[in-house]
């Protein structure tokens, strides 16, 4: 019964924490409006995978960052440069694509599954995410720490996660004809969000 309590709850708080607009759902929209639904998805299914790494990860230092809160420091600061640097790149990316031209595009799963997981990747506040869960599912008694324990936290906050990117992806697949609005602002939006999470990790920080 405790498995099936843990599998609802951590799939639960994945999902939650993928539906607010950020760096990875609003990729996963513009990689389907621009490549198509099937890159959306396997883009999707890149992050998820990078997701329950990340998850196998918290699980693992979950007790280690509890104890040592200057390890959580660390990678806020470093969550800082990234995100920095992000606001940045789409920035200037949305300036230089100001007026589209139209353009026959290969359209690589691979590269799209790729892309997923070097932005999930970059997501530095995944790890002390799901470290933080872990301890707090410890605490209510919800996880054991056992094997199929950790098999059924780190699965449940993929799927949570890819339930999301993959509603993102058929949601503003079906806009056609609104695509190309998209396409044009999407990078702006994406700058105004790595501002919007620059500014929560410098609280975070101070």
């Amino acid at each position: 019964m405790h498995l099936l309590i843990l599998f609802f709850a951590t799939f639960s708080a994945a999902f939650v924490a993928t539906v607010p607009p950020g760096l990875l759902n609003m990729n996963a929209a513009k990689t389907s409006v621009e490549k198509g639904k099937h890159n959306g998805i396997i883009y999707s299914l890149g992050v998820s995978t990078t997701i329950i790494i990340q998850a196998y990860i918290g699980v693992l230092i979950s007790k280690f960052l509890h104890n040592n809160p200057a390890v959580v420091d660390i990678l806020l600061k470093i969550a800082l440069v990234v995100f920095g640097f992000f606001a940045f790149y789409f920035f200037v990316l949305a300036k230089q694509n100001k007026k589209p031209k139209k353009k026959v595009v290969k359209k690589s799963k691979r590269n799209s599954f790729f892309k997923g997981v070097l932005l999930a990747t970059l997501n530095l506040l995944t790890i002390p995410y799901y470290s933080t869960l872990n301890a707090m599912w410890k605490t209510a008694g919800w996880i054991k720490f056992e094997f199929q324990d950790i098999i059924v936290f780190i699965l449940a906050a993929g799927l949570g996660t890819f339930s999301v990117l993959y509603l993102y992806t058929i949601y503003f697949n079906k806009l056609e004809t609104k695509s190309n609005k998209f396409s044009k602002n999407s990078n702006y939006i994406l700058s105004a969000l790595m501002v919007v999470l620059l500014i929560i990790t410098i609280i975070r920080l101070f």
